[in-house]
């Protein structure tokens, strides 16, 4: 198992303990498969308890960094407490999307390359749906109403969202080919 930091070590702000984050981070490295992973040596969180923000960013894959905002991992009905199901689900899709990345028969795209935000959607809604059969919280209609909105509102669409949710595992050109199809058919931008 790879060593799991998360910084800081002691929360001021909001009702954390690393040891909560990092049971779950665990979990999720043997569920995405990189608990082995030759290049996940370490696995580092850095935590910015200074906002209620939510946004996580993976800063880099080896060793994996994730920065998250606190309010990504906090309990959606208790603020500032620590929400399991909240933390599994922003981390997951970062932890999930890494393990996409350290895939050579995914052949993603460049770590720093720029997504476009419809086929990022797209990737996410694949990862969820991964995620969602683990027994995480799948957020189905959630994400469903993510690709709508950039591919456009259509039976299509929805059987396009159908293929990347229920999908056990796709490449990058895949998951590109998906997006970009539900897009041609009702000529979303």
């Amino acid at each position: 198992m790879a060593d799991i930091d998360v910084v800081p070590t002691e929360f001021r702000n909001v009702e954390f303990t690393a040891d909560q984050i990092r049971g779950v981070v665990a979990r999720l490295l043997v569920e995405a498969g990189l608990v082995d992973h030759p290049g996940i040596g370490s696995v580092r969180i850095e935590v910015d308890e200074s906002t209620p923000l939510s946004k996580v960013v993976t800063q880099s894959l080896e060793p994996l960094v994730i920065c998250a905002q606190s309010g990504a991992l906090e309990d959606r009905r208790r603020t500032r407490h620590f929400g399991g199901d909240e933390a599994a689900d922003a981390l997951g899709r970062a932890v999930f999307a890494a393990a996409d990345r350290l895939d050579p028969t995914f052949d993603g795209p460049a770590f720093d390359a720029d997504v476009g935000v419809a086929h990022a959607v797209a990737w996410d809604c694949h990862v969820v749906g991964r995620m969602a059969r683990l027994g995480h919280r799948p957020q189905r209609q959630r994400r469903l109403y993510s690709f709508e909105l950039r591919h456009g509102f259509s039976d299509a669409t929805v059987a396009a969202f159908d293929r990347l949710w229920s999908a056990e595992r796709l490449t990058w050109a895949e998951i590109v080919a998906i997006s970009d199809d539900a897009r041609s058919v009702v000529g979303a931008a």
